[in-house]
């Protein structure tokens, strides 16, 4: 089932077009990873799903983007409720400066998604475990969130976003920082999530697409290549600027 559908997106920083009619069809409860070269557009169109480039000054979108068939740039969306739904985990793990457990209960708290302390642990102690976390800092739940290593920030930051309760993780290289242990930690991490929610990745690692995702889209220079079953991308793409990008001859 699509869960996000674009349709002839194009981005503009200033009068500087960073993506071009690029259409693609997320699917529900799939992982989808967005590979390519350095400055081809990747982030930024990740960035596009749940309106996070808003923040930036002088930048434009053109075309559609629907999210469970309603339009994110529509008159009226209430940008706040969007990025709730649709959140995200960045290249380096950003804990707080705050106790673990303070870290998890932030949104509940801002977004009043627990009715006493006792629900706001529950929400707490599921989104640890969702993130394979729980076991490991259950009996240092108020100690520095800073204090874990680069693969328990980053599992700790999956987690703090899981606790608002969204439908769609975006992740943008959320590996590049970590040994191969917690890479595969996070892989395997994501594969137990798609279960409940829709992941979205961008990544530079080949290996890591042909492993982790059930789609790929290939970016190159603000455009999209190729966009198919990641096993056809890896093994039968339809485009030869596709094989040789995952083979190494260009990029």
């Amino acid at each position: 089932m699509e869960k996000i559908r674009v349709d002839r997106l194009n981005f503009y920083y200033g009068k500087v077009i960073a993506l071009s009619d690029i259409s693609m069809s997320i699917r529900d409860r799939c992982i989808t990873a967005l590979i390519g070269p350095s400055g081809c557009g990747k982030s930024t169109f990740l960035r596009c799903l749940n309106r996070m480039n808003d923040t930036i000054r002088g930048t434009t979108v053109e075309g559609l983007v629907e999210f469970d068939g309603q339009d994110i740039y529509a008159p009226g969306t209430n940008v706040i409720d969007l990025r709730k739904r649709i959140g995200m985990v960045f290249q380096r793990p950003n804990p707080f400066p705050q106790s673990i457990f303070d870290n998890i209960a932030f949104g509940p708290r801002v977004l009043g998604l627990a009715g006493n302390k006792g629900e706001l642990f529950e929400i707490v102690e599921s989104s640890l475990r969702s993130a394979v976390l729980w076991e490991e800092v259950k009996d240092r739940l108020r100690e520095d969130a800073q204090g874990l290593s680069l693969g328990q920030q980053q599992r700790l930051c999956i987690a703090r976003t899981i606790a608002v309760r969204p439908e769609v993780i975006l992740m943008d290289e959320p590996c590049s920082a970590l040994d191969p242990i917690a890479t595969l930690q996070i892989e395997e991490l994501m594969w137990s999530l798609k279960r409940d929610y829709t992941i979205v990745i961008v990544t530079h690692n080949m290996q890591q697409a042909s492993r982790a995702s059930d789609y790929t889209g290939l970016f190159w220079m603000g455009k999209l290549v190729e966009f198919n079953v990641t096993e056809t991308i890896f093994t039968r793409p339809g485009q030869q600027l596709t094989e040789d990008y995952i083979t190494g001859r260009a990029g």
